[in-house]
């Protein structure tokens, strides 16, 4: 079996695995949200506020950051590792891929960090 190191799971399975738990998670909270939005009525900035300052939706706003970010870099890195390839980069295919992902990575902290700092305060 190969192990990949760049890989978010241990192998494709568990990849595939986070991938598909992760867009339930998702589509959960779009559906959640899309519900609260709908049976609100007259929302105010107050009544916003304090549904998404309650610690169940920091919590579920956490677990929808760190899925998103799951979810994105096992899809993009399954991208970069099918398309940056030596057919299309040549000799320079490592190196334009690592790159990328290095890229992908530091975008995915950086969201993760932003999103956690703006759920849980201080700012």
């Amino acid at each position: 079996m190969v192990t990949s190191v760049t890989s978010l799971g241990r192998n494709g399975l568990y990849d595939w695995l986070i991938q598909r738990v992760s867009a339930v998670v998702i589509a959960v909270y779009v559906i959640g949200m899309v519900g609260f939005l709908v049976c609100s009525g007259d929302l105010d900035y107050r009544a916003w506020s304090a549904f998404m300052g309650s610690a169940p939706m920091r919590i579920a706003n956490t677990l929808m950051v760190f899925s998103v970010a799951a979810h994105t870099w096992i899809g993009l890195w399954s991208v970069t590792t099918d398309y940056l390839t030596g057919m299309t980069f040549g000799k320079a295919a490592t190196s334009v891929r690592l790159i990328a992902q290095v890229v992908i990575a530091l975008l995915l902290l950086v969201y993760i960090l932003w999103g956690l700092l703006m759920i849980w305060g201080g700012a």
